[in-house]
């Protein structure tokens, strides 16, 4: 099985040679998310697609996975570029395990970051976009802990840019004690608007060299 998993990535990238800007959308699904935050929260996923599709570049650059946290941490999508990501429709229910989403996110990124190695593709710093309504609940501290320590570990190393956006009542003083950069409150339910910035954003990124400084344009949706 192996054996043709490596084949079937070796011609991935042998068509599509271009450098990768991979991102994980790391996505809190737990019970809190359901009704109007879940359905804005589908309708974004869409248009960051369609966004994304917008420019030839960035649609076989940028690369899209989403891993959802509730009672449970879930690979919905591994990574596809987006010419190729099909947004599925994700639905709400139980706690909030983020710690080990958090772990799990970064597991996908290191993972993928040997494909490239090993099919001399290269590769721009990967982003992690946490999107949560509330704060770590139902896991051990620990694991929250070392979720934490081994994100300022990445974001030191510059193995990663990690983004926290607070959706309704989210914790925003928890969520920054446990990443980095300081987390971003949704304005509202604006997840339309939040994803045409992250497109806009990735495509800055997909159209620089993978290790230039790029600005990023002001996140409107949103307060920090």
């Amino acid at each position: 099985m192996a054996g043709s998993s490596l084949l079937e990535e070796a011609v991935e990238f042998a068509e599509n040679p271009e450098p990768r800007c991979p991102c994980v959308l790391l996505l809190d699904t737990s019970g809190s998310m359901k009704g109007a935050a879940l359905d804005a929260l589908n309708a974004g996923l869409q248009t960051y697609r369609d966004d994304l599709l917008k420019d030839a570049l960035a649609a076989k650059r940028v690369e899209v996975a989403i891993v959802t946290f509730n009672s449970e941490v879930t690979v919905v999508q591994d990574f596809v570029t987006a010419d190729q990501f099909d947004p599925p429709l994700l639905a709400a229910q139980g706690l909030t395990h983020m710690g080990a989403g958090i772990h799990k996110a970064l597991d996908l990124i290191q993972a993928r970051k040997a494909q490239y190695r090993a099919n001399g593709v290269a590769y721009y710093r990967p982003w992690v976009f946490m999107i949560t309504d509330g704060a770590p609940q139902g896991e051990a501290d620990g694991v929250v802990e070392q979720a934490a320590q081994r994100l300022r570990d990445d974001e030191t190393a510059r193995r990663v840019a990690f983004f926290a956006v607070g959706v309704k009542d989210a914790d925003m003083a928890r969520l920054t004690d446990i990443v980095v950069r300081t987390p971003i409150k949704l304005e509202g339910l604006n997840f339309v608007e939040m994803f045409v910035w992250l497109s806009a954003s990735m495509q800055r990124v997909s159209q620089s060299k993978p290790d230039d400084q790029v600005a990023l344009p002001p996140p409107g949706w949103g307060a920090v």
